[in-house]
């Protein structure tokens, strides 16, 4: 099984998923974040979804409670890059993303995540700016 890659930049991961995932693999990335976070004692997520075609109702829950268990680590995350297709599909299935910070493409993503940081007045790697 192809694991999704996860980038560490400073104290923010970002991982962008370059295809559809089966059930497995998104419970698998799934995984994957939530120990790298805990290890590399990250404050941020950015999971960027621009190559992503579908997003059935369970690949949306996984990205919905990511998020949120990112939240309980004590953490920021923003999902980039929703295709027009898949923002269409949610909306019509009913399923929502619910307070799950967005952004259209990665450059903003992680622009906002750092502004979600600074309000929280932490350090994610660059000089300067806030401390935990």
């Amino acid at each position: 099984m192809m694991r999704v890659p996860i980038l560490r930049l400073g104290r923010i991961l970002l991982t962008s998923i370059q295809s559809d995932l089966s059930d497995e693999q998104a419970l698998q990335l799934q995984t994957d974040i939530l120990k790298l976070f805990a290890d590399a004692k990250a404050d941020g997520l950015v999971i960027d979804i621009t190559s992503v075609d579908v997003i059935d109702s369970y690949m949306a829950r996984v990205l919905n409670e990511t998020v949120k268990m990112v939240g309980v680590m004590g953490g920021e995350a923003v999902l980039t890059g929703m295709p027009p297709t898949v923002a269409v599909t949610l909306v019509e299935m009913g399923r929502n993303i619910v307070g799950v910070e967005t952004a259209l493409n990665l450059e903003a993503g992680v622009e906002k995540l750092k502004a979600l940081l600074a309000r929280r007045h932490v350090n994610y790697g660059m000089p300067g700016v806030g401390s935990r």
